[in-house]
């Protein structure tokens, strides 16, 4: 019997125009928007790739250390999944500068690429945007008049005087239901994943497979909520125009207003708080202990004669603006390379060797001083920045879309995590970057100020290279909002059956 209704409901939603209509709109939304996404996506991709070369050709022209390491970036390549969720892969910095001085984050990275403003407007709209607008109102669609219409026109009556279960009824609705949204929903993901194919710069792997088949888990968990809320609408109704007015206002506040709502409500924590004085006079204390070190050393030098330093009392670098993590954190970051080295070299042409010392002395009092100013960095950056969008997520998760644009950003890796991976590899690579400084001594070496005796070979510098996480990782990090999808859906299943066993018909 149950295998009979849902025949009946199946082919009743497939011969309705809304069905056509769905199949339609949700194609021609994704093929155009992923025709533009790709285009967007090789841009991106080129400007990657040319500031690499950039970035190697500075690096290669740098004939002594000092200068190098001034001229040192890595670049965050663009991901191809963010052609199904942007996420935060547009948003946030993709260039960052690799320095002994200094340790990067993600707050300290720039951009670096082409934009196209015009093409901008449409490539901010990814293919689950398409999903959480489109496909959730085709979804309430469907839903509305499932069981409100049955009661205005007499049919539902008629079937519950045969031995059918209630509970058959609505689960056969369900089925259906969730059959036709899965037609245009896999129609269009497959389209769009046959033109990404057609890409020369676009190579999925087996995993970049994996990761898209959680979205579509992820995408089809999100229907079913919105199809079960338009059933319960349909349940508590007795007239479908009310029932789809009801679903319209509840798509249209769930969907459009509270998301937006909550995004303009959130404000930015004051990063000139007691909080941030606090880390400020930490950082400011540990870099005048520096200081206090560099001048001792002088002072104790035996060979009497101008401050390597050229004067530059005080800590450089270190200015009273309003800009907070670029004027007050950030300190040192371009302390070393407004040093003109040349000049120092040509004026202590005769003191050579105790220059040598000087720097052999103060490189690794640099790296310290950057290692325990970015324990109290990593934490005021945490309370300035990472905290609030936790906030702003837990409060976006009280809404499906939310949770869907979470759970899809987790498989894509373009949440806020998957752009840290990244920054965390480059926190290595400075580390090997440190390593590599300390084998060669360059420290202490003729080649940090000067290339009369040869310049630097490069070539020996360690690579920056960076692999995304497994799949194991998106899933973890998607696991709990998918979850929590799971988690809505049964308990609306369970509202409007227990709704609908007790309604007269």
């Amino acid at each position: 019997m149950l295998i009979t209704l849902i025949r009946r409901e199946l082919l009743d939603n497939l011969m309705t125009f809304r069905f056509a209509a769905a199949v339609f709109i949700t194609l021609l939304l994704v093929v155009a928007a992923t025709a533009v996404l790709i285009q967007d996506y090789e841009r991106r991709l080129e400007s990657y790739n040319t500031s690499i070369e950039t970035n190697r050709q500075r690096l290669h022209k740098s004939q002594t250390y000092s200068i190098g390491m001034g001229r040192l970036y890595v670049d965050r390549p663009p991901n191809p999944l963010s052609l199904f969720n942007i996420g935060l892969d547009k948003r946030l910095g993709n260039k960052i500068r690799v320095s002994h001085s200094f340790v990067p984050s993600l707050w300290d990275a720039g951009m670096d690429s082409s934009d196209n403003s015009f093409l901008n407007i449409f490539s901010s709209i990814d293919i689950v945007f398409i999903f959480e607008v489109v496909l959730s109102l085709l979804a309430l669609i469907f839903a509305y008049d499932a069981l409100a219409g049955e009661r205005e026109r007499g049919t539902l009556r008629l079937v519950l005087t045969h031995p059918i279960r209630r509970g058959h009824i609505l689960l056969a609705k369900y089925t259906s239901a969730m059959l036709c949204l899965l037609v245009p929903l896999l129609m269009s993901l497959l389209l769009a994943v046959i033109l990404l194919t057609t890409s020369t710069s676009i190579s999925l792997s087996t995993e970049g497979f994996l990761r898209v088949g959680g979205i579509v888990v992820s995408s089809l968990v999100y229907l079913s909520v919105f199809y079960l809320i338009g059933l319960l609408v349909s349940s508590v109704t007795r007239r479908t125009s009310t029932a789809l007015m009801l679903s319209m206002f509840i798509w249209g506040f769930v969907v459009l207003v509270y998301p937006n709502m909550i995004l303009a409500t959130i404000v930015p924590q004051d990063p000139s708080g007691a909080r941030a004085a606090s880390a400020l006079n930490q950082i400011k204390q540990i870099y005048e202990e520096f200081d206090r070190e560099r001048k001792n050393f002088l002072s104790n030098d035996p060979v009497p004669g101008d401050d390597p330093m050229f004067n530059m009392e005080g800590l450089s670098g270190w200015t009273s603006g309003d800009g907070f993590i670029e004027n007050q954190l950030t300190l040192l970051y371009y302390y070393w390379s407004t040093i003109s080295y040349n000049d120092f070299y040509d004026k202590h042409l005769s003191k050579v060797q105790h220059a040598q010392n000087y720097y052999d002395f103060l490189g690794p009092r640099i790296i310290n001083t950057a290692d325990r100013t970015w324990l109290i960095r990593k934490q005021i950056l945490e309370d300035i920045f990472v905290r609030p969008a936790f906030v702003d997520r837990i409060l976006l998760r009280l809404s499906p879309v939310g949770i869907y644009d979470t759970a899809t950003q987790a498989w894509a890796g373009t949440d806020l995590k998957g752009i840290q991976d990244f920054f965390n590899a480059v926190r290595q690579y400075r580390q090997a970057v440190v390593a590599y400084l300390y084998d060669t001594k360059a420290f202490g070496s003729r080649q940090w100020l000067a290339a009369d005796k040869g310049k630097v070979d490069w070539d020996t510098l360690p690579q920056f290279s960076f692999q995304r996480n497994d799949i194991g990782i998106n899933a973890k990090r998607a696991f709990p909002d998918l979850c929590l999808l799971l988690t809505i859906n049964l308990i609306l299943f369970v509202i409007i059956f227990l709704l609908f066993i007790r309604s007269e018909v």
